[in-house]
């Protein structure tokens, strides 16, 4: 399905979407090795269009969904993340049958804008998520130590956690402590500044029964990881980096007890040299090799 057919749905049936997530073939959340490798796509929400130099490479919807669709279709891949537009065209394409959809759920924070930490719920709601059938929501929670609006955002995070805690749905939480330096937002990423983090979100909402952490990829990371009992999934990193290095630190990484997995968007959708289904087969095979 072209993205005319799919405009065109959506303006002279928009109700299709509603009627095909209710009949989606679904899977369950760990499938059959407990192990998970999930693609994400909810950058450009954001504003966040940018990959290797190329600050619009990721402008095309059509472009960016074709690209999922080859990800989606190869195997080792269990699901996407993605916000509501981006889940409804691939829902339309049928390529998300049984595969895990996870909702973006806080875009609020605009990539270099002055409310950038200002990381408010603006896309999917734990109710919504629910009632189309997705198998989780992830949240973005930026810490940063002198921006006000982040009481606002741990609270917002504390009810999500427990809204898809009592649909037993996967609350996917992504902390970082940030900071602003010349208007700019930047995520620390030294061990200590990560487990800090992660203690703080850890202890986000009225249960943690259905958290998942959503973690970089760090040194020290064994050390880390010490710091939670929570499954976590790990971070693409930077697509501007070398592959093979990015290769070789996951494949460390994903040694981890704690560590169930990958979520990983423009290092695999947009690879240097644009062989998306590569990519993914490598990452796929990282993931799946031997989990338990």
């Amino acid at each position: 399905m072209n993205s005319a057919q799919l405009t065109a749905i959506r303006a002279r049936e928009p109700e299709l979407i509603g009627r095909s997530w209710q009949k989606r073939s679904r899977r369950t959340l760990g499938g059959e090795d407990g192990r998970l490798l999930i693609v994400a796509a909810d950058h450009p929400a954001r504003g966040a269009l940018g990959v290797r130099g190329d600050e619009g490479a990721m402008a095309s919807r059509a472009g960016l969904l074709e690209r999922l669709a080859v990800a989606l279709s190869r195997p080792g891949v269990d699901g996407v993340l993605g916000t509501p537009d981006v889940l409804d065209d691939l829902l339309l394409m049928g390529v998300l049958e049984d595969r895990i959809a996870i909702g973006s759920m806080n875009r609020g924070g605009i990539q270099g804008s002055a409310f950038e930490l200002d990381d408010r719920m603006t896309a999917y709601t734990p109710e919504a998520i629910a009632a189309q059938g997705l198998e989780g929501g992830k949240t973005l929670t930026r810490i940063c130590l002198d921006e006000p609006a982040t009481v606002a955002t741990l609270e917002a995070t504390a009810k999500v956690v427990g809204s898809l805690a009592e649909h037993r749905l996967m609350a996917m939480v992504e902390p970082f402590l940030s900071v602003r330096e010349k208007g700019r937002v930047r995520n620390l990423l030294d061990p200590d500044s990560v487990i800090r983090s992660i203690h703080i979100a850890s202890g986000l909402g009225a249960t943690s029964a259905y958290t998942w952490l959503k973690l970089p990829v760090v040194d020290q990371l064994e050390r880390v990881l010490e710091s939670t009992t929570l499954p976590t999934l790990l971070l693409g990193g930077d697509p501007n980096g070398d592959p093979q290095a990015r290769y070789a630190a996951w494949d460390a990484a994903l040694t981890l007890p704690a560590v169930r997995g990958l979520v990983v968007g423009r290092a695999l959708l947009y690879p240097p040299d644009d062989d998306v289904a590569a990519a993914v087969d490598i990452a796929a095979g990282l993931v799946h090799r031997s989990g338990t």
